[in-house]
C-alpha cells in the first residue's frame, strides 16, 4: 500500500449490524472475511473467479461514494430495474481528507443504458461530441475515459476490459496513468485484464474461497495462465485438449 490519501481510504463493513452471514451477499466469503479494506490512493484492483464477489463489492464501492447503482456520474439517478445488493447499506466508506472534483461509476453491463441516459440529458458534448450509441462499445468506453473522465476525481470502474481489445486495453491504462499522474485521481477497478492489472504499483486484492487477501501482480491466476499459454501455446493447448491442439 502506498502512503499518502486517496480520496476514498478504506471501505468498512459494519459487522455488528449484518442480521446474518449465511445469506447473500453476506455469505459470499471475500464479504464474509471483510472488516476494513485500505484502498491504494491510487490504483486498486479486484480479481477473483466469476461468483466471487468483485461486482458485488465494488457496486457497493461506487454506491456509498454518491454513484448511481447502474453507473454514471453522481448526476444520474436513473434505474431501469432495481436489482443491487443490500450490502451498501452495511458497507461505509473511510474518506481521505480531500473531496474529488469528479468521478463516475463504469460497469460494462449496464453502459448502453448509460449510453441512453446521456442523451436524454443531452449531455452527449461532454462524452466526445458522438453518442455512445453511434459508436463500437470499444469506441464509447475509450471515449468516455478520453472526455468525461476529467480528473481531480473518484473512478469505479467494473471489468472495462469488457469491450476493449489488448490495445485499447492498453490506451485505457495510459489514460488511467495521465489521471493519476497529473492530476491525483484514485480508481478502484474490478478486472480480469492481466493488462490493466499491470499498472505499476497497484494494490491487488483477490477475491477467492479465502476472503480477500493482497496478492502480488506475479501470483495472480490471470498473468500465471497468460504467461503459462504464450510461453508454450502447443504444449498447454495438448494437455487441454487431450492432444488435440497437435499439428497434424
Amino acid at each position: 500500500m502506498r502512503t499518502g490519501q486517496g480520496f476514498l481510504r478504506a471501505i468498512r463493513l459494519m459487522r455488528d449490524r449484518v442480521p446474518t452471514f449465511a445469506n447473500y451477499p453476506f455469505s459470499i466469503p471475500a464479504v464474509r472475511a471483510l472488516d476494513e479494506l485500505e484502498l491504494d490512493p491510487k490504483v486498486t484492483f479486484f480479481v477473483g473467479e466469476n461468483g466471487s464477489g468483485k461486482s458485488t463489492l465494488i457496486e457497493a464501492i461506487a454506491v456509498i461514494t454518491g454513484f448511481n447503482r447502474e453507473g454514471g456520474s453522481r448526476n444520474f439517478s436513473f434505474s431501469t430495474r432495481p436489482s443491487e445488493s443490500v450490502l451498501h447499506q452495511f458497507l461505509r466508506p473511510v474518506r481521505g481528507t480531500g473531496r474529488p472534483k469528479d468521478g463516475f461509476f463504469l460497469r460494462a453491463e449496464s453502459y448502453f443504458t448509460v449510453g441512453s441516459e446521456i442523451e436524454r440529458l443531452g449531455v452527449v458534448d461532454s462524452y466526445g461530441g458522438v453518442s455512445p450509441h453511434e459508436q463500437s462499445h470499444g469506441e464509447s468506453f475509450l471515449a468516455l475515459a478520453n472526455y468525461r473522465f476529467r480528473g481531480n476525481g473518484l473512478y469505479i470502474l467494473d471489468e472495462p476490459e469488457a469491450a476493449l481489445s489488448p490495445q485499447r486495453q492498453l490506451s485505457l491504462l495510459k489514460i488511467v496513468h495521465d489521471l493519476v499522474d497529473r492530476t491525483r485521481s484514485q480508481f478502484v477497478i474490478a478486472t480480469h485484464s492481466p493488462i490493466l492489472m499491470a499498472y505499476p504499483g497497484a494494490t491487488i486484492y483477490h477475491l477467492g474461497p479465502e476472503g480477500i487477501r493482497s496478492i502480488a501482480y506475479e501470483d495472480t491466476e490471470h498473468f500465471r495462465i497468460t504467461r503459462d499459454f504464450l510461453n508454450g501455446r502447443e504444449a498447454f493447448l495438448r494437455h487441454l485438449l487431450g492432444g488435440e491442439g497437435e499439428h497434424q
